[in-house]
């Protein structure tokens, strides 16, 4: 990190010119003096050394796979860091999202001007990894700056699909999918913002969970808005998702997302079946504009399969399910974009957390390489930009204010239910937008799947995608959405679930 530079005349003049200020420079000139001893303050602090978690594990060899041992495109860099010797997680491999801060260990958030940047802390879920045996194997692909939901957008090129070439594995936790699917690890570790852990989970045929908001600590990981922002587990098995989130869940004392945090032991909440569950099929849920009618029907094939096995189902309405669950989290995430992403280097201001001051210094470079951005990043980042500038931020206000209704709508529903039912995303895997592919198909490809995981990430209430059948060879994914802190609730009825037949066969 650079010291700090006392302001010249100059810089003033620059900085007031870009708050649309017209100061005269015998007022600059008075100003130079008068925040001098704020400028010697900010001095001050490059005396100190910065405040940051130990690393606990240093033995960190990395190296690039070559494309034959990377056949899907899902991994950046393969590791083999073990931790304890003994553990809940022992012998089993586990890898991360490539916006994950892991010491030592290359990371590039899916955008070539990043790559190579090496964090020097770990984030607090892959320590916690290591603390219980698990070995991490490496640093899953990731969308560029994980803006998508499709796999097409990260710099070291597209995720296949392992289900079938040539089909998306759903973003922007691509990588992490695509391994888990092809059985290279069983566990990995996602981010969720919009569906970015439900959607490739729905589209690969695995179970990914995005937890209550603030359950799982997000120090060390890249940031795309601090009101909405989850990592969480994606795995082959339920029994393995449960496994893995007992072992990163937990307050860790640096993430300020994290208030009244509740844990569980939720390996214990299998097996207890799904007699006398209340589950709400959610009306909303089904029939999209771009709803495929086989993935409608395999859902609503999946809750009657609940009924048979003891739950009680029945319809429920929540229509704010449409009306503000996508405009909420657009203009949330959508303020946000130029300002936590870009402004502030990707990882925001205003939350008392752990900063990883090496990650803010390799990410200010986008500065030199902002015309080299993914489709969804630049576009998202002028309309950002123009939203802030214009608006001044009132709109993101607005459904802030507003994310309170729609949290209420589906507590309501959740006063007679205990878990909601929809599908994730409502079609199977879709192309892969060919190289070139104008931005209309990159972006279109990146935000179509994105209508029913959005609102949940909106109102922080756990939600995880299972398989529950296939069709045309593809996997159709199933949603269940439960009451904050109840992912035992939602573990005990998709172990039900998946324990009932095989879902390559419903």
């Amino acid at each position: 990190m650079s010291t700090f530079q006392k302001p010249s005349v100059a810089d003033l003049r620059h900085a007031a010119d870009r708050l649309g200020m017209n100061p005269s420079m015998h007022y600059l000139e008075t100003m130079r003096d008068i925040v001098a001893p704020l400028c010697a303050a900010y001095a001050a602090l490059d005396a100190f050394p910065d405040e940051k978690p130990a690393v606990k594990y240093p033995d960190r060899a990395w190296r690039r796979p070559a494309p034959a041992e990377n056949p899907l495109g899902a991994w950046y860099v393969t590791t083999s860091i073990k931790g304890a010797p003994d553990g809940k997680l022992k012998g089993r491999r586990v890898a991360l999202k490539d916006n994950v801060c892991l010491a030592g260990v290359p990371m590039m958030v899916g955008a070539q001007f990043l790559d190579g940047t090496i964090p020097d802390v770990d984030a607090t879920i892959a320590t916690r990894i290591l603390d219980a045996g698990g070995e991490i194997a490496g640093k899953a692909v990731c969308e560029y700056y994980c803006v998508s939901g499709g796999s097409h957008t990260s710099s070291t090129g597209p995720v296949q699909n392992p289900r079938r070439r040539g089909r998306t594995t759903g973003g922007s936790s691509s990588g992490s999918a695509a391994l888990v699917a092809s059985g290279e690890v069983p566990m990995a570790i996602g981010g969720d913002q919009a569906g970015s852990i439900r959607i490739p989970a729905s589209y690969c045929g695995i179970v990914g969970l995005k937890p209550t908001f603030g359950l799982v600590p997000y120090t060390g990981i890249g940031p795309l808005e601090m009101t909405i922002d989850c990592a969480g587990p994606m795995t082959a098995s339920v029994a393995d998702n449960a496994l893995l989130l007992e072992v990163i869940a937990g307050a860790d004392g640096l993430d300020s997302r994290q208030q009244n945090v509740r844990t569980d032991c939720y390996t214990a909440t299998l097996g207890g079946g799904v007699e006398g569950l209340r589950i709400g099929v959610l009306k909303e849920g089904f029939g999209h504009p771009n709803s495929e009618p086989d993935v409608d029907a395999k859902v609503r094939a999946a809750a009657e399969r609940f009924r048979a096995l003891g739950a009680s189902v029945q319809e429920v309405s929540v229509p704010e399910h449409l009306t503000l669950g996508f405009p909420v989290w657009a203009a949330i995430r959508g303020d946000a974009a130029c300002i936590t992403l870009l402004e502030m280097n990707g990882f925001g201001i205003n939350h008392d957390s752990f900063y990883p001051l090496s990650a803010m210094q390799a990410a200010m470079q986008w500065r030199e390489h902002a015309d080299e951005f993914a489709d969804t990043l630049k576009i998202a980042s002028i309309l950002s930009r123009y939203t802030v500038d214009r608006y001044g931020g009132l709109y993101y206000a607005k459904a802030q204010n507003l994310r309170r209704r729609l949290r209420a709508a589906y507590d309501a529903a959740f006063a007679s239910h205990d878990l909601l039912l929809l599908p994730p995303t409502v079609m199977k895997a879709t192309p892969i937008p060919p190289p070139g592919a104008p931005p209309q198909e990159v972006t279109r490809r990146s935000w179509e799947a994105t209508r029913n995981t959005s609102p949940f990430n909106v109102t922080g209430h756990p939600a995880i995608s299972i398989p529950c059948g296939m069709s045309e060879g593809l996997p159709v994914g199933l949603m269940l959405v439960g009451k904050h802190w109840q992912e035992g609730t939602i573990y005990r009825a998709s172990h039900a679930f998946e324990q009932s037949a095989d879902w390559r066969t419903m």
